[in-house]
């Protein structure tokens, strides 16, 4: 029998292979158990971050731009005191959805006096239709920085598309090719890198109040609660849970309650909890780049599309045409957003007046199965595109219509502190007492500013 002799070398080069061999299949098969999870992650995804995504629209960019140009970091302390404020608001919207498998406008008119709903579906419709205008007028203003023509034909031109896409075209379906165009956000956040940032002194102000709070500021505060803390919000989140449960088979035409488990009401705290953080850190970039670049520079008022622009041209410094770059920038962002955005917008108000109306309702209908919800969304569509033709300035109109929302919002809180805490609407899910806590802070917060910009426009205070 022959012996083979093996070289001590060979030996342990062969064992170096083998365990290079187990690591790479422990790699791969970390990377495989990593990327299921990364995946599972993405499917808990769906409204919260949708209402996140629309929460920063072209208002909120508008309201934010704004604060920073006007205001440099002095109002970057509104951002802690607003996130748990609104993450405790839309989680609560988003429970009621998933409890009683209902909009929020159906769930007052079972519960409570008609008065009451009258009040919310008015608020919410009013707020909603001047934001959709302002919002078309915004979209119309940024894409006329890239291709010159007439704002209004802009403005006609994306409200026939949105209505077209949302009437024929599954929302949920675009939405999914929208969220991509809202990447361009990042820009802003790239930009406070880039150009380099007194970050010690930008967190301190984060967390410290001001020494002089004037009217300016009580204004702009209320916008950005406004255009933070939305009615729109809180109809579209409550009611696209429930699209949700009837996509995923957990609530039938039976009439019978949905059906609720710890493993779901986990996933749609997850998904409100990633929505609300994105939208909430970069609107506290939006305010960093605009006070970095255009207040620290002397522009503290913007009032076109353009001037709004200005603030990521340092992204683009040193590129040829680097002003068009960054308008093209802006403009895909805003454009993208508003075409996010604006369907929230139209369908919020279409969910609360179907809801009080006892019509058919729902995105999940198609067009002939539901023609009175869908007459509404082209309706508010239609009202809010001719708010274009009054020669309201967009940009103003956009703060303006912030701080309306802020006022709207108000009602709308006290109902949905009293819903979630109805334990015969609730049952055992009613609001935790941090919930509570949070969700009554919201309220008074947004009463007493409200309050103070009254009594300042009374009496022209600054």
């Amino acid at each position: 029998m022959k012996r083979h002799n093996i070289k001590p070398s060979n030996i342990q080069k062969i064992e170096n292979e083998v365990i290079d061999s187990e690591r790479a299949a422990k790699a791969f098969g970390k990377f495989i158990t990593n990327r299921k999870r990364f995946n599972r992650f993405l499917r808990i995804l769906g409204p919260g971050l949708i209402t996140g995504a629309a929460d920063d629209d072209p208002s909120g960019i508008a309201t934010y731009s704004q604060a920073g140009a006007g205001f440099g970091f002095s109002l970057l302390w509104a951002f802690p005191l607003m996130f748990p404020l609104l993450v405790a608001v839309q989680e609560s919207c988003a429970r009621i959805g998933a409890v009683t498998g209902k909009g929020l406008a159906a769930v007052i008119k079972e519960n409570y006096n008609r008065k009451l709903l009258y009040i919310a579906v008015s608020l919410v419709v009013v707020a909603n239709t001047i934001n959709i205008g302002s919002d078309l007028g915004a979209m119309a203003a940024a894409m006329n920085l890239i291709v010159p023509a007439s704002p209004a034909i802009w403005a006609i031109l994306f409200a026939a598309t949105v209505l077209l896409l949302e009437m024929f075209v599954q929302y949920k379906s675009y939405a999914k090719i929208l969220k991509w165009l809202a990447i361009s956000l990042f820009a802003y956040p790239i930009t406070a890198f880039l150009i380099g940032q007194p970050w010690g002194h930008i967190f301190l102000t984060t967390f410290s109040l001001p020494k002089h709070i004037g009217f300016d500021i009580i204004y702009i505060f209320v916008g950005m609660l406004g255009t933070t803390i939305s009615p729109y919000l809180f109809f579209w989140d409550t009611s696209e849970v429930v699209e949700e449960e009837i996509a995923s088979r957990r609530l039938d035409q039976t009439g019978r309650p949905p059906t609720i488990t710890k493993h779901f009401m986990r996933s749609l705290q997850i998904d409100n909890l990633v929505g609300m953080t994105l939208t909430t850190v970069t609107a506290w970039f939006i305010v960093i780049v605009c006070a970095s670049v255009l207040f620290k520079n002397g522009t503290t008022t913007i009032n076109t599309a353009a001037d709004a622009a200005q603030a990521l041209q340092p992204l683009v410094k040193g590129f040829p045409h680097a002003g068009l770059i960054a308008k093209l920038i802006f403009s895909v962002g805003i454009v993208g957003i508003g075409l996010l955005a604006i369907p929230v917008l139209t369908g919020s108000s279409s969910y609360a007046i179907s809801e009080a109306a006892g019509w058919k309702e729902g995105l999940h209908y198609r067009f002939k199965k539901a023609r009175a919800f869908y007459g509404v969304i082209a309706v508010a569509t239609i009202i809010g595109l001719s708010i274009n033709f009054l020669g309201i300035n967009p940009i103003k109109a956009l703060v303006f219509t912030a701080v309306f929302n802020g006022i709207a919002s108000i009602p709308l809180l006290f109902l949905i502190a009293r819903v979630g805490n109805n334990t015969q609407i609730m049952g055992a899910h009613k609001n935790s007492r941090i919930s509570n806590v949070f969700i009554n802070s919201a309220f008074v917060v947004m009463t007493v500013s409200v309050l103070i910009l009254f009594f300042a426009m009374a009496t022209g205070r600054s």
